[in-house]
């Protein structure tokens, strides 16, 4: 079995198409950008014949629709009560796909509907695509519906495990959708793809052979905080998102009075260029979200899904992926962006704000504020270091002293992000550390 995996690794995700051996392909859990799925099934001549889903996502908008527009069939779990044309699935089904036959496990858990499907070449079992479910080193979470379906879902996840999952044998190859850098996940290992085996072995979840109670208590102690369009995303999966197409997308180009007519009527300016761009002028009140592979989760957790955005860009940014980015995650309210960016701000004589990005000398004095999730920050800190998850600077600022602080993070980009919120609420004495929790000195970690 030739599967070709399709990794996103700003969302932790994985996308797979899978070499039916007749000139067809399966794929499963496709994104909505379909340009590299297109690319790849044109690099191996193979056509779309079926889109299949695990469960409803909550992190990407599916791209399901999207391959239904070029002839592929569309398989999702019965339980999604997806409102548009789709063939749906339950437990025990069994599909002919050429050859081969796809079987549907029942698998709740991450979701209620969740379904995993073991691919079988007659008996023989060649791969298990686990969705959520079982992942490399890790369970997908149970917490993103309501906290009243949390601990059953937990519950469901560990019956899915042990009941079904892990009596498949041994070395049978596990493809999940979740990995590494997905917020959907719950522990997650480095991998992409494992083993039944491999999993039964050394996930931090199942070892020891815990029991329900024991497995429920690891796993809910290890959710960390997750972007809030993660409970959007279901609803529009369901419904059924607008049917793009391949074709590249545009992104208009606003003067400064349209820009001003947009921001005036609420659009938020979102300015993607680097750290040290934004750093040296920016427009006040923009939020620094800079291009790079994670940009779209950090649009979807700084800024809500039903505002406009106006951006502000440079050359080093290519606006086809930008578009594409946000629309992964349902983003659809772009209006444009400004016309030769802060230059344009500049040449109107309006004045841009600076941002102070420093080095080790440039941090004494000052209270560090770490930005980086709850996990990393117990992994390692700055001796007195304040925490302070990026996430949470949209609902409250207050956290955050008044004082000289230094804001760090991995890099720097989640803390510029964060000097842009801050600086739009009222703080005024900030800095911006240029470099990691490593370059601060020597490490604290939590107990």
């Amino acid at each position: 079995m030739d599967v070709l995996p399709l990794v996103n690794e700003g969302l932790g995700n994985s996308a797979y198409v899978v070499d039916l051996g007749d000139g067809g392909a399966l794929v499963v859990d496709p994104e909505r950008d379909p340009r590299r799925c297109l690319d790849l099934l044109e690099q191996h001549g193979l056509t779309a014949r079926f889109a299949v889903e695990t469960h409803l996502h909550a992190d990407f908008v599916s791209g399901g629709r999207e391959l239904v527009g070029i002839g592929a069939e569309l398989l999702a779990p019965a339980g999604s009560h997806l409102s548009f044309p789709h063939r749906p699935l339950e437990d025990g089904d069994e599909l002919a796909l050429g050859g081969l036959t796809l079987e549907v496990i029942a698998t709740p858990g991450h979701t209620p509907e969740h379904l995993a499907y073991l691919l079988r070449d007659g008996s023989w079992p060649l791969g298990l695509f686990s969705g959520g479910t079982l992942m490399a080193g890790g369970v997908a979470r149970p917490d993103l519906l309501s906290p009243e379906q949390t601990e059953p879902l937990a519950r469901a996840a560990y019956r899915s495990i042990t009941g079904r999952l892990l009596t498949l044998p041994d070395d049978l190859p596990v493809h999940p959708t979740h990995g590494g850098g997905s917020f959907c996940s719950a522990a997650p290992g480095g991998e992409r793809t494992t083993t039944i085996g491999q999993e039964r072995a050394s996930n931090p979840l199942l070892v020891g052979d815990p029991d329900e109670d024991a497995f429920v208590e690891r796993l809910l102690g290890g959710l960390g905080t997750y972007p809030p369009y993660f409970l959007e995303l279901r609803d529009v999966n369901r419904a059924g998102p607008r049917v793009l197409g391949p074709q590249p997308p545009t992104l208009p180009r606003l003067s400064l009075d349209e820009a001003d007519t947009a921001m005036a009527d609420g659009a938020q300016l979102v300015d993607v260029r680097s750290v040290e761009a934004f750093a040296a002028g920016h427009i006040p009140g923009s939020v620094s979200i800079p291009w790079r592979v994670q940009f779209a989760t950090w649009l979807g957790w700084l800024v809500r899904r039903d505002r406009p955005v106006v951006f502000i860009a440079d050359d080093t940014v290519d606006r086809t992926d930008l578009v594409w980015a946000a629309w992964t995650i349902g983003y659809e309210r772009l209006t444009g962006e400004l016309a030769d960016g802060v230059a344009a701000w500049q040449a109107a004589d309006r004045g841009l704000s600076c941002a102070r990005l420093v080095g080790r000398e440039g941090a004494k004095g000052r209270q560090v504020v770490d930005v980086r999730q709850r996990s990393e920050f117990a992994a390692g800190h700055a001796p007195g270091a304040l925490h302070v998850e990026l996430g949470s600077l949209t609902e409250d600022t207050q956290t955050v002293p008044s004082g000289p602080v230094l804001l760090h993070c991995g890099h720097g980009e989640r803390a510029m992000s964060a000097a842009s919120l801050l600086e739009r609420a009222g703080h005024r004495d900030i800095a911006v550390f240029a470099g990691g929790p490593d370059d601060l000195g020597r490490l604290a970690v939590e107990a």
